[in-house]
């Protein structure tokens, strides 16, 4: 870890949604200097599968040495972000540090995507950031080391960060966009920059993404606090950048990134194939061992995709990342898609139908294209070739030869949607139940 060097002792943090996750993290970390932390977030009672309320963070922030005001704050909802900015300044004497944490995420296509749901991303991520920086930056203005740090990625025009989920991509832009225009409009006076995790950080966010597992292929918040710790802590002359954690922290001397893995044992910071921490692969002549499950997701809005890092890791003598099917899973009649349903056909059971409840619809192209179904939603199962009986919950789109790698288990859904391997229409939350039948399949 990063260590403290009392760098943030008697300054005023004002940290949006920061009652769990990445954002009550750095509250953490700035409060074992002695800081003072605005908590500003909506969650004032507990919610049942998300823990963590405003007064619980900042019990735990005065637990640690720092001082806490919690406020319920909505980043939507103008008076109360103008509340909370009049009471940290009431309470504390000032502002010295804004960290735009806040964020709403939906992982849809256009047609899947209701407005409501854009209207909630572009107003908590776009709105919400610019208003809560328009309020905080006259305090901002009065501090020696004034800074604004927005947790927003890069602004990369790749589209494949475009094309899945059109309306969340141009929310975390509009954050990012705001650091651009914000750090050369106040430059000398604040810095104003971003900072962007270059794997999967677990939150309760992910938890619900990437469904039951999903965490052991996560890096914990600690690596964003603690690279928020380092960029806070420079002068406000840095100003202007878009920063990735690992490579902030490796500026400070940090050389172990296996510390902050959920599951240590799954990046080994000697291994000249360090990047290329995103691959479904075993590497047969690293110097390390890569064999011990899967290896860590990478974030979105970053190129080092499952193909560009393919070909970093063959470059180090890697074997490919995503293997053909086995001449086991090919040696069907029916060919390789139908060797596949052959085998989703075997797992099928009435408790796996009454847990998932959803009907599937694989539009397939490529070497096998076609239409097939999969139906978890009445009596005992079934799948098949052509459409399915009624409308789908799910429609899910790639090629042939990948949806095979993902029944395989040699290629990851969660992977295989971020690099654009595979497209969905319909109802996230049933696509990610099907991560758990697959998780089955592999192992027989």
């Amino acid at each position: 870890m990063l260590p403290n060097g009392g760098k943030l002792a008697g300054r005023t943090l004002f940290i949006t949604g920061a009652s769990r996750g990445i954002g009550k993290a750095i509250a953490l970390k700035a409060a074992k200097d002695g800081a003072n932390v605005v908590i500003a977030a909506k969650t004032a009672q507990a919610h049942p599968k998300l823990p963590g309320t405003i007064y619980s963070a900042a019990q735990e922030v005065e637990n640690l040495g720092g001082k806490a005001l919690p406020c319920v704050v909505d980043i939507r909802d103008e008076r109360q972000v103008e509340d909370a900015v009049r009471k940290a300044v009431d309470k504390f004497g000032g502002i010295d540090i804004l960290v735009n944490n806040a964020s709403a995420i939906s992982l849809t296509g256009t047609l899947s995507t209701p407005m409501k749901k854009v209207d909630l991303m572009l107003g908590i991520n776009l709105r919400g950031t610019y208003m809560t920086s328009k309020m905080v930056i006259p305090h901002l203005l009065k501090s020696s080391s004034a800074h604004i740090l927005n947790l927003s990625p890069p602004l990369n025009l790749n589209p494949v960060w475009f094309k899945n989920h059109t309306a969340y991509t141009m929310a975390k832009y509009g954050m990012s966009m705001c650091v651009l225009g914000m750090a050369e409009e106040f430059r000398g006076q604040i810095a104003v920059n971003a900072l962007w995790p270059r794997t999967a950080i677990q939150t309760a966010a992910m938890d619900m993404l990437g469904g039951e597992g999903v965490a052991k292929q996560c890096r914990t918040a600690d690596i964003m606090a603690d690279a928020a710790y380092a960029v806070l802590t420079r002068p406000k002359t840095f100003t202007g950048h878009f920063l990735v954690d690992e490579d902030v922290l490796r500026e400070e001397g940090v050389r172990d990134m296996d510390q902050y893995a959920v599951q240590p044992g799954r990046l080994h910071a000697d291994c000249p194939a360090l990047p290329c921490l995103a691959l479904s692969a075993v590497v047969s002549r690293c110097p390390t061992d890569w064999s011990a499950g899967h290896p860590l997701l990478p974030d979105f809005f970053l190129d080092e995709t499952p193909e560009a890092l393919a070909q970093q890791m063959e470059q180090h003598g890697a074997t490919p990342a995503f293997k053909p099917p086995s001449a086991s899973a090919t040696s069907s009649p029916g060919g390789p898609i139908e060797s596949t349903f052959e085998v989703i056909r075997g797992v099928l059971n009435e408790d796996l139908v009454k847990s998932t409840k959803a009907l599937y619809r694989f539009d397939l192209s490529g070497e096998h294209a076609g239409v097939w179904f999969l139906d978890l939603k009445s009596g005992a199962g079934s799948a098949g070739p052509g459409q399915p009986h009624a409308e789908p919950d799910v429609v899910m789109t790639m090629d042939s030869a990948d949806f095979s790698k993902m029944f395989a288990g040699k290629l990851k859904p969660t992977m295989a949607f971020m690099s654009g391997k595979l497209r969905i229409a319909g109802d996230m939350t049933l696509a990610i139940k099907l991560e758990k039948m697959m998780g089955r399949m592999a192992k027989l």
